[in-house]
C-alpha cells in the first residue's frame, strides 16, 4: 500500500527528482521549510524507501550510446521457467536499460541502447536471439524523442 504523502513531501520529491544534488538549505528554501525539518523529512523519505536512490542521468550521445531502440520479444512458451530464464539472462546485458514482461501481443518489451544501428544488430544477433527462450524479436527504431523523463508524476 502506498505511503501517504503530504503537500510538503510532494514538493520535496518534485525538487529532488529534478536536482538530486541540491543542498538541504536550497531545498528547504524551495519547499518553504527551515533546514532541520526539511532534512528530517528527506531522511524519512529515504528510510521508508520512497526515495530509492540518487543517480546521475547521463547524456547518451556524449557517452557513446546514442541509439535507443524498442524491442518486442516473443517466447517459445510462457511457462515460469522460460520467463525466469529470460529475465536472468536479460539482466546481465548492460545494453538493456529497461525490460518489462507484458500482456498482449508480445511477451516482453525492452529499451536497448547502443552506439549505433550496427552495434544493435551485433547485440541482437550475438546475444538477444541466442537466448534459448526467445522465439522472435521485432525492433522499433524511434525517429525522434518527443519526451523522455526520469521523474514520476506526483499529483
Amino acid at each position: 500500500m502506498p505511503q501517504t504523502l503530504d503537500a510538503i513531501d510532494r514538493r520535496i520529491l518534485r525538487v529532488l527528482q529534478n536536482n538530486g544534488r541540491i543542498s538541504n538549505v536550497d531545498l528547504a528554501n524551495q519547499v518553504g521549510l527551515s533546514p532541520s525539518p526539511c532534512l528530517r523529512r528527506v531522511r524519512l523519505l529515504e528510510e521508508s524507501g520512497i526515495i530509492d536512490r540518487y543517480i546521475a542521468v547521463l547524456n547518451p550521445t556524449k557517452v557513446g550510446v546514442g541509439l535507443t531502440v524498442f524491442v518486442r520479444v516473443w517466447f517459445k512458451t510462457q511457462d515460469a521457467a522460460i520467463t525466469h530464464q529470460f529475465a536472468e539472462t536479460v539482466r546481465k546485458f548492460p545494453e538493456v536499460v529497461e525490460c518489462y514482461l507484458t500482456t498482449g501481443e508480445c511477451d516482453a518489451i525492452m529499451r536497448v541502447v547502443t552506439a549505433d544501428l550496427h552495434a544493435y544488430w551485433r547485440f541482437q544477433s550475438d546475444h538477444l536471439t541466442r537466448i534459448p527462450s526467445v522465439q522472435s524479436v521485432k525492433t522499433d527504431v524511434p525517429m525522434e524523442t518527443i519526451k523522455a523523463s526520469t521523474g514520476l508524476p506526483l499529483l
